[in-house]
């Protein structure tokens, strides 16, 4: 039985909410709806629901009229075994060293790679997006100049992947936070997988505001992979936990966001050492003098 998803944006946080909450009256009513910020500088919003029937596009079309959003976009979305689907299309990534793949995959792990297994059903962070790809890569040119770092932290961790490919070089205190718990589980549960419960700790936490994380800096390198508004506001939390040498590794950045990253970062000390482009996306190697 398929579903449907109604998509529009418009202008403005305060319009957003308000139209998404009047999307919960609608008959029928949708299963779910989700408002979020569309993160290009645009200053625009996406409201999005699913139904769980054909929804009624009439009076989609009357709400966006009278809180001034464009037109909604139904789509009709058909049973998919999604698991499945992203075994297909996630195919293995190498980056310099690593090799990330997942369980289906498992045979084809090159004897002379540092292996980072992450299950399709797990896939935000797989290592197929030009962020995490640029992060992996990143860390890899670190590895080969000699970087050892005894404390490293991956903030907004998600499936932990950097903080598992840090603790397959490198032994130290290593912690994975994030804001969401469910991405803790996530992070735990691959951390398990691979091995490296006693190497990598998993926590919840907002930022640096957590005392296990304060405890530990300051940090010799620093994962933040999220994205261009939180990184400017953890700017100076981040760049005080970093001792004097320390690396950050910095993405979920779109290309034109580089710029003003770098700027704030730069005038707390920081320096750029590497910025790295792929696709639509930046990642940046800083690097603290102290």
């Amino acid at each position: 039985m398929p579903t449907y998803s109604a998509l529009t944006t418009l202008p403005g946080k305060a319009a957003a909410e308000a139209l998404g909450e009047a999307m919960e009256n609608l008959d029928p009513a949708p299963g779910g709806v989700g408002v979020f910020e569309i993160e290009d500088g645009s200053g625009l919003w996406e409201v999005g629901s699913y139904f769980e029937e054909a929804p009624d596009e009439v009076g989609l079309a009357l709400l966006a009229a009278v809180h001034g959003a464009k037109p909604f976009t139904v789509s009709e979305i058909p049973e998919t075994d999604w698991v499945a689907h992203v075994k297909r299309e996630l195919s293995p990534v190498v980056a310099g060293r690593f090799y990330v793949y997942g369980s289906h995959d498992a045979d084809t792990v090159p004897e002379d790679a540092e292996p980072l297994l992450i299950e399709a059903a797990m896939a935000f962070g797989t290592g197929h997006h030009g962020t995490t790809l640029g992060c992996l890569q990143a860390l890899d040119h670190l590895v080969t100049e000699g970087f050892s770092p005894s404390r490293v932290a991956d903030i907004g961790c998600g499936t932990a992947v950097l903080a598992m490919a840090a603790a397959r070089i490198w032994q130290g205190t290593i912690l994975a936070s994030d804001i969401d718990p469910v991405a803790v589980d996530v992070a735990r549960a691959n951390v398990e997988a691979n091995g490296l419960a006693g190497q990598v700790e998993c926590l919840e936490a907002a930022g640096f505001d957590a005392p296990a994380l304060a405890a530990s800096a300051p940090y010799d390198l620093i994962f933040a992979n999220i994205l261009k508004g939180p990184l400017v506001a953890l700017a100076p939390d981040l760049v005080a936990s970093l001792a004097p040498g320390g690396a950050a590794i910095l993405s979920g950045i779109l290309n034109e966001q580089a710029d003003d990253v770098i700027s704030t970062y730069t005038a707390l000390g920081a320096e750029l050492a590497e910025r790295n482009v792929i696709g639509d996306w930046t990642t940046l190697l800083l690097r603290y003098k102290g």
